[in-house]
């Protein structure tokens, strides 16, 4: 990864597109704009970022299906932005497969605080090893999942809150301490969306969880067989 991370802001209004645009490079970022979803694909064909910004409410493609897309071929992480605020919004965003979710109207301060958040995330070493656990495989040298010997595409918030599991396997972990190791900004609400995310990935029936169980009280634990 370069010493500055690129980044994508992709929104349709040219005016806070400038104000992005200047404030993240004077905070040492390199970006790149796209007006809208289409305008996104062009600039994620020809360059490679390190994550992505995308405004929610867009004419035509809007951000969350773009998200949802770009999460069948890509695990560059997600910031998306956008003016509804609700609960329900922001869990809709992480679903798709967002890494963060930013309520406008926001403090710049916040927005550059939750990239270097995301982008610690993505820099995090880990253990060394393989975890095994059913029929998945977890490469902890190269944070990667395998179901047998086929690759389960991961997000980035995923793939944070696998390896914390994994370095507590075994032993209960509170959602407290999985939101903080994970770097979920302290929402606890954000660690239950993920793990109902994972298990659908993990699990044969995520309704009656075998390995990713939740522990009444405390939070979740990854079992071995």
């Amino acid at each position: 990864m370069d010493a500055q991370p690129h980044l994508l802001v992709v929104d349709d209004d040219a005016r806070l597109r400038g104000l992005l645009t200047r404030y993240l490079v004077d905070q040492g970022f390199r970006v790149t704009t796209a007006a809208d979803a289409a305008d996104a694909r062009l600039r994620l064909q020809g360059l490679a970022f390190d994550l992505l910004i995308l405004d929610v409410m867009m004419p035509g493609e809007d951000g969350l299906t773009l998200t949802r897309n770009l999460r069948g071929e890509s695990k560059v992480p997600i910031l998306l932005l956008t003016a509804m605020a609700e609960p329900e919004h922001r869990i809709r965003g992480l679903e798709q497969g967002a890494d963060d979710y930013l309520a406008k109207p926001f403090e710049p301060r916040e927005l550059v605080l939750r990239i270097r958040n995301i982008l610690q995330r993505v820099r995090q070493p880990v253990p060394a090893g393989t975890l095994r656990f059913g029929p998945c495989r977890l490469d902890l040298d190269r944070a990667e999942l395998f179901d047998g010997a086929v690759p389960v595409r991961l997000t980035e918030a995923e793939t944070a809150l696998l390896l914390v599991l994994a370095r507590h396997f075994g032993e209960p972990v509170p959602r407290e301490t999985l939101s903080q190791e994970a770097n979920f900004s302290g929402n606890l609400r954000t660690v239950d969306v993920q793990i109902t995310r994972l298990r659908r990935k993990i699990e044969r029936d995520p309704k009656f969880p075998r390995y990713l169980q939740t522990v009444r009280g405390t939070g979740y634990v990854l079992k071995p067989d």
